[in-house]
């Protein structure tokens, strides 16, 4: 046999290729059948194959996110649309939201099924649902939590004619779907961009590593589509909210001094105080969570197509699609527990969480002060 060998390919030569086939199979890629190779990016066919274990684990994350946003969303999306005390055009924009978070949920599924075969289920069309799904509830979301950020401004600002209709909500609810279609099909029909594995080749995004032109160009609009306006948006008006409300409060504490009164807040002495900070708190976490949500996907995405694409490695390029994930889990119960009603309702319906809150209707709300906070809390 060993004859044999030499005589075939030399007895050096033999184990050099045994050696070479092994690497070769334990690569990024290996297991995805040659009709399907082109999916894979030569990026990541420098890259080991990731331990089966990596995959399980992540399956086990996205199972444990997948049941916390049901049970999140779906109590929002159930209290909110059938209280009638939560029946209003503001919160309809949290029904919106909760929606988007869902169909985010919908790829948890599709990420487990790939996560035990280890490699993308239905190759390119697996790939395309994958991130159809993924970019449609991610842009959706995004645009959504800008319209919160603009109605609640609304509200706080012109608390008398600033509210919107419902029809008016309606209409911004269609303008979130629609904002959320282009760089959603575009790269889907292949129009302009194109989704692609990533990261444990599990999950899809769209194409940041092809070099040309047209790719760069695709990755800075949905870049400044999907991320700049959306962030820049929300700081604006929640920045413009918080103006309103130090000026009415303020101004509440011109009257109460030329009145001779301490405050006109119902004998709550910082209650002006408990206001601002209220407000700051809830712009501040709305903020980091869309920054915690988006920004890996952004920074990810510009490297790939400017940047020294060495640094993004299968596990670094996970880390944003866990990310966006948790916070899709996290987002409607910032809005819903600020929220005395919703707390209220939550008490009544679902008694096993433990919330406390007394019945805002039972709860003066006279001073302007604390109607501020009351629709603050609203918005």
């Amino acid at each position: 046999m060993a004859t044999n060998y030499t005589e075939d390919i030399g007895p050096v030569a033999w184990p050099l290729k045994m050696v070479s086939q092994e690497v070769v199979e334990h690569m990024l890629g290996w297991n995805i059948p040659e009709e399907h190779q082109d999916l894979v990016h030569d990026h990541w066919r420098d890259f080991p194959a990731v331990s089966k274990y990596w995959h399980f684990g992540l399956a086990l994350i996205y199972t444990m996110l997948m049941f916390a946003s049901i049970s999140g969303n779906g109590i929002v999306i159930w209290i909110f649309s059938t209280s009638k005390s939560l029946r209003s055009a503001s919160n309809m924009f949290v029904i919106n939201l909760a929606i988007f978070d869902l169909m985010m949920m919908i790829e948890m599924p599709l990420l487990v099924i790939n996560s035990f075969h280890q490699r993308l289920v239905g190759y390119q069309l697996g790939c395309d649902i994958y991130a159809v799904l993924g970019s449609l509830s991610g842009i959706g979301g995004a645009i959504t939590n800008v319209i919160i950020a603009y109605d609640r401004y609304k509200t706080i600002s012109s608390p008398l004619d600033g509210r919107l209709t419902r029809v008016q909500a309606s209409l911004l609810i269609l303008f979130t779907w629609l904002w959320a279609l282009p760089f959603t099909f575009l790269p889907a029909f292949r129009i302009w961009g194109k989704f692609v594995p990533e990261g444990f080749l599990t999950t899809c995004s769209f194409d940041y590593f092809t070099e040309d032109t047209d790719t760069k160009l695709f990755v800075m609009c949905i870049f400044i589509w999907s991320y700049a306006i959306p962030m820049l948006s929300i700081c604006f008006f929640y920045s413009k909210l918080f103006s309103a409300v130090r000026l009415h409060e303020r101004m509440l504490k011109e009257q109460a001094k030329k009145m001779n009164v301490k405050s006109l807040a119902a004998g709550k002495e910082d209650a002006g105080k408990s206001v601002e900070i209220r407000i700051a708190k809830v712009a501040f976490t709305i903020f980091f969570l869309f920054v915690c949500s988006w920004t890996p996907y952004a920074f990810v995405a510009m490297i790939g197509a400017f940047g020294d694409r060495s640094i993004l490695t299968p596990v670094a390029t996970m880390v944003p699609a866990v990310c966006a994930k948790i916070v899709s889990c996290i987002d409607p119960w910032v809005y819903a527990i600020n929220h005395p009603r919703y707390r209220a309702e939550l008490e009544k319906r679902v008694p096993w969480m433990g919330v406390r809150e007394p019945d805002p209707d039972s709860v003066s709300t006279s001073s302007g002060a604390t109607a501020q906070t009351q629709n603050a809390a609203e918005a």
